[in-house]
């Protein structure tokens, strides 16, 4: 069935049928890129600007062009503008409604540049603004987790390898190990950020355009640091798309690991923390439950952005030079990708500074699990006992506390030196949580010392990164 409409697109000269009407739903994509419209009006701003500034518009047609736009973003921003499938996509309902306005200016506006330009100019100004907002909302998590971990510099808890009881840590160090993951997401956000913040604006169609453009001069306009060197490669390629959804599946990843934590942590079973009641929701069945639904949300959209990272992907594995309508499929799993981030930072930014730290509890896990031996076989190491033959003595112990239901602390002298004749008195020095967490006072260690010297340089980091 042919559109109703008849031919009334930009492109319709070589056309001698309106397109069909489901064809026109299915390839229209103004129902997703219109939130492009801030961006595509201040490309078209600076290359008006630009073909004023090498004199293919007049000032009288700049300024015609200037305030038309300004005006139909004021529309947008009010609910006022219609957007027509017809029109395809953000570009087309912005540039129709522009010269409905202004008359033959408007149809100058697209004068040295193309669609596939314009769109990828777009993207790039849109994500380079989502990478700020994403990085300060990284910036508060970060923050929160620096104050809990200076918090709970001094709170001992059981440290873990395969889900079981390994080493006594602080909650503090814990949380710093959170930490670290977001610095190095932080990094790859901001190094993605420097190959996106590359202007392909004059590429036009694919070869670039036979008007006398200035391209350092729109670049200048724009904030960007160059113009893209390659034509072909600046209207087709999507890489840099692609390595922010790379970034941003790692920092899911990562926050997915922190929500797992945090749903053991919070279950009656370890009962390690509670989370704040306004992040979880009930039972409508079980009045009993508090579920922790913020977490295992967070845990489960993962998913989406580590498929979105493969469908961009396989987006772009088997496309010839330079443009194809593939590329429409680009902007859906992008825009899904900002979302999630944003919206996963934002809640675990709110949530964490109210979480609360069971410390008790915490510290009764520690006890249990023989947390301490590896301090007793640095213990036995220190008093000339080869470390595999003080390896063997405290598995012996350990066996002998598990059959007894004594934790190595809870052993007498005399129970201990059955197993090590160099065993003395001051062994239990070492086989308290205290001193074991003291002892490993170095660079990158648990000690409550070095978690406050951590906190302190990690603040100075974050005080540089964000002057």
């Amino acid at each position: 069935m042919a559109s109703d409409k008849g031919i009334d697109k930009p492109w319709a000269g070589r056309f001698t049928e309106a397109t069909d009407a489901f064809v026109e739903a299915f390839t229209a994509s103004v129902g997703f890129d219109k939130r492009l419209y801030r961006h595509d009006i201040m490309g078209s701003l600076a290359h008006a600007r630009m073909l004023t500034h090498v004199g293919v518009l007049t000032a009288d047609e700049c300024q015609a062009i200037v305030s038309g736009l300004q005006e139909i973003e004021r529309d947008i921003e009010r609910g006022a503008f219609e957007w027509r499938v017809s029109l395809e996509d953000v570009h087309m309902n912005i540039e129709a409604r522009l010269t409905e306005r202004i008359g033959i200016a408007g149809k100058k506006l697209h004068t040295g540049r193309s669609r596939n330009d314009q769109i990828a100019t777009d993207i790039r100004l849109y994500l380079r603004d989502e990478i700020d907002a994403i990085h300060a909302e990284l910036a508060r998590l970060q923050t929160a987790l620096l104050d809990l971990a200076e918090r709970e510099a001094d709170t001992l808890m059981p440290g873990f390898t395969h889900l079981q009881v390994a080493q006594p840590i602080t909650f503090g160090h814990h949380m710093m190990a959170w930490f670290e993951m977001l610095v190095r997401d932080a990094a790859r956000l901001a190094d993605c950020r420097k190959r996106v913040n590359i202007m392909p604006l004059g590429a036009a169609a694919l070869a670039g355009t036979s008007y006398p453009i200035d391209r350092a001069y729109s670049a200048q306009l724009l904030g960007f640091d160059a113009p893209a060197e390659n034509s072909l490669d600046a209207v087709s390629d999507r890489d840099f798309a692609i390595e922010f959804t790379a970034a941003a599946a790692l920092l899911m990843t990562h926050l997915s690991r922190f929500s797992e934590e945090l749903i053991l942590w919070s279950s009656t079973q370890f009962s390690f923390v509670d989370l704040p009641d306004r992040f979880c929701t009930g039972s409508s069945i079980m009045p009993q439950k508090k579920n922790p639904d913020v977490p295992e949300l967070v845990r489960g959209k993962t998913g989406r952005v580590t498929g979105n990272l493969i469908a961009l992907l396989t987006l772009m594995k088997a496309q010839p030079l330079a443009y194809n309508k593939d590329n429409q499929e680009d902007k859906e799993p992008l825009f899904d990708t900002i979302d999630t981030v944003r919206g996963s930072l934002k809640v675990y930014a709110d949530m964490m500074p109210a979480l609360r730290v069971k410390r008790d509890n915490l510290a009764q896990a520690a006890r249990s699990g023989f947390s301490t031996a590896t301090d007793l076989a640095d213990y036995l190491v220190r008093r000339g006992v080869a470390f595999r033959d003080a390896h063997e003595v405290v598995g012996k112990a350990v066996r002998y506390g598990v059959d007894a239901g004594k934790d190595l602390a809870e052993m007498t002298l005399d129970e201990l030196r059955q197993f090590s004749p160099v065993i003395g008195q001051d062994v239990f020095d070492v086989l308290t949580l205290e001193g074991s967490v003291a002892a490993r006072n170095h660079l990158g260690g648990t000690a409550p010392a070095q978690v406050r010297a951590a906190v302190q340089r990690a603040r100075s980091r974050m005080r540089a990164s964000n002057p």
